[in-house]
């Protein structure tokens, strides 16, 4: 399969399966157009070279066709972003999209409604895939928060354009950036697993062991780690019923050479509040009725000595209760050595929902490597899953 960079679209029509599943507000104005800047290289490259875009996405998830969920609503912010005008099919198929997609001329874009007003989207329906591929000549793919769906439009659709689809701008990144931590990246290669549960990284914990040489592990999963080796968490949140599973991890990483790095000191407080009371205690030894929320001072001295001496790092999850201010600052702190190691050359990717949220808030997506678009689809990548939309572009 051809780069997209290596080909041109003069003449062509385009479908371009992009994700613009974006947030609305109460007037149904976009609040954050993040998905459809990063659609927008794949989108120019097509018109620049002379070709003519059909871009489908869903928007939300509607039970029937409730207008609220209608991909009219983010016209004018994909005029605004793109610079082009934007023209609108009230459907995905039948004779009002035929027919608009005929008449599309070179440097034009049509944007089509909402795919999931059909049940067959994401059922993967052969002839729903079969009336979207009618449209255009040539099919992109750059929509890795759906790429591990088996949907219609991200997935079946490819087999109708034979050799005739790429990977768009965003979707060769994606993977190109999952593959420097998993396969390719300059060692040592760290991975930073934060957030509330063991349960919910176990399968990436054990697919990232044989290639990565560090290993931190924050947030609420440590206190289960702590506790599994006998220590005092307080009220801090714990999976009881994963104590052997963390110390197996923890015999798995001993056992293949990597370099587990836990919490020692948290900022616990007596309530599950921003104006709680606090102190800072050993991470073994948390008082009764006491919990952490943050890691403490030295632990992120700790931390950001780990994060320099590596030269590839995966960040996927935070380090504290970020969303309030008073525990805020570990995760502050991470993003900061992040930031200074990648200023050094170490590449960094950021991915999964509370780790990229936290990224936007402390304003450290542009001092990262990249931040990737996909929650979903990025964890299953480093699960060692096939993404079903990957898959289906690299065959014929």
């Amino acid at each position: 399969m051809n780069s997209i960079q290596a080909l041109n679209f003069k003449g062509k029509k385009v479908l371009i399966r992009v994700d613009f599943n974006v947030p609305l507000d109460d007037t149904f104005k976009v609040t954050d157009n993040t998905r459809i800047q990063s659609a927008k290289a794949t989108i120019l490259k097509v018109l620049e070279d002379g070709g003519s875009c059909i871009l489908m996405s869903h928007l939300g998830r509607p039970k029937a066709k409730e207008p609220e969920f209608s991909l009219r609503h983010i016209v004018p912010t994909v005029e605004d972003v793109i610079g082009v005008k934007v023209l609108f099919s009230e459907d995905c198929i039948g004779s009002e999209a035929q027919e608009k997609a005929a008449a599309l001329k070179p440097g034009q874009v049509l944007l089509l409604e909402n795919l999931r007003y059909h049940k067959e989207e994401q059922a993967g329906d052969l002839s729903f895939a079969r009336q979207l591929s009618d449209l255009a000549d040539f099919y992109i793919n750059d929509a890795f928060g759906t790429a591990h769906r088996a949907h219609a439009s991200t997935t079946i659709v490819a087999q109708f354009f034979q050799n005739s689809k790429c990977f768009g701008y965003l979707l060769s990144k994606e993977i190109e950036s999952i593959d420097k931590v998993m396969r390719s990246g300059e060692k040592p290669v760290l991975a930073i697993l934060g957030g509330a549960k063991i349960s919910s990284k176990i399968t990436i914990i054990e697919n990232i062991l044989d290639k990565i040489d560090h290993l931190i592990i924050g947030g609420g999963m440590s206190f289960t780690f702590i506790k599994a080796q006998g220590g005092q968490i307080g009220d801090s949140i714990c999976e009881d019923d994963k104590l052997d599973l963390a110390s197996e991890i923890l015999r798995q990483a001993e056992a293949k050479g990597v370099s587990v790095h836990l919490p020692v000191d948290v900022l616990a407080a007596d309530d599950f509040s921003n104006t709680a009371n606090t102190q800072v205690v050993d991470i073994s030894a948390i008082p009764a009725q006491w919990q952490g929320l943050d890691c403490g001072p030295r632990t992120q001295v700790h931390f950001h000595d780990v994060v320099q001496q590596c030269k590839t790092i995966l960040w996927n999850g935070p380090l504290g209760v970020f969303e309030m201010e008073t525990f805020s600052t570990g995760t502050i702190a991470l993003g900061n050595a992040i930031a200074e190691a990648t200023q050094k050359g170490t590449f960094s990717l950021v991915g999964g929902g509370d780790s990229v949220a936290a990224v936007k808030q402390f304003g450290f997506q542009d001092k990262v490597s990249y931040v990737s678009t996909g929650g979903g689809a990025m964890l299953e990548s480093l699960e060692g899953q096939t993404l079903p939309g990957i898959a289906a572009m690299q065959s014929n």
